[in-house]
């Protein structure tokens, strides 16, 4: 039987249009161990230097969760630097993918985004989500903090909501707040509506100038040419952090609630 830090996929598709669907699944609520994040990396590079896709849709399976966030079972397994570093770049490397990835990416958020998730939906390009979809930056409560997605989710919504969701790490913040704050480009009450809509938009951009939306995403992401060296210096944060008493112990208690 396989441990949680071994379950877990990705799968994609393309359609006749040029449009992409890359789908990431773990049977703990979405929550992504190292295998399945850098999986997805590889998926979203490869997918996007596909000469035949156009645009590209990032979802997840189920209904109520997007992405919990980092897998437990693995962070509470670290007991080396390397090893926390290597574990935390797993964000670092999908949201690095999504940034250079020359194709337009839009995001399916279903559901509740924690922590990594609301670092993946900040780093695709256009983002509809179901009111079912509050955000969380819970890295606080276990003992470490938001480093890693820290910058994808500040270039979405600003430092001051960014940094309202790291300190108040426990706290629930409504789909309706994320909307406001520039995460999310529209609500919809389920997700059969907002597959519509996604369905809509990839079309549209299916039948765009290929050029010009490559163009247009460099200009978006202009600023973050650091990024492959800072997120990784972040994620050795984290990968300090995560090896203190504190940390362990924040992490085990929240396992067992």
């Amino acid at each position: 039987m396989e441990t949680a830090i071994e379950q877990g996929s990705v799968e994609h598709t393309i359609n006749e249009k040029g449009i992409a669907s890359i789908e990431f699944f773990h049977p703990l609520s979405n929550s992504l161990p190292g295998k399945v994040l850098n999986k997805l990396a590889q998926t979203i590079t490869e997918v996007g230097q596909n000469d035949a896709v156009k645009v590209i849709i990032l979802r997840s399976k189920g209904d109520r969760t997007f992405c919990a966030g980092a897998s437990f079972d693995e962070l509470i397994s670290i007991n080396d630097l390397d090893t926390g570093k290597e574990f935390f770049s797993g964000f670092a490397k999908v949201i690095n993918a999504a940034r250079k990835c020359p194709k337009f990416i839009i995001g399916r958020v279903q559901g509740k985004a924690v922590g990594g998730g609301v670092g993946m939906a900040s780093a695709v390009d256009f983002c509809y989500a179901t009111t079912f979809a509050a955000v969380k930056l819970s890295e606080l409560a276990v003992g470490i903090g938001p480093f890693v997605v820290g910058p994808a989710v500040e270039r979405k919504v600003g430092t001051s909501a960014m940094s309202m969701m790291a300190i108040n790490a426990t706290e629930w913040y409504s789909a309706e707040w994320a909307l406001e704050k520039g995460l999310y480009a529209e609500l919809f009450d389920t997700a059969e509506a907002m597959d519509e809509a996604i369905d809509a938009l990839a079309n549209k951009l299916a039948a765009s100038n290929p050029e010009a939306m490559s163009m247009l995403k460099k200009v978006f992401w202009e600023g973050t040419e650091n990024w492959d060296d800072l997120l990784l210096e972040r994620a050795a944060m984290s990968g300090k952090l995560v090896l203190s008493d504190f940390t362990r112990n924040a992490i085990n208690a929240f396992k067992k609630k």
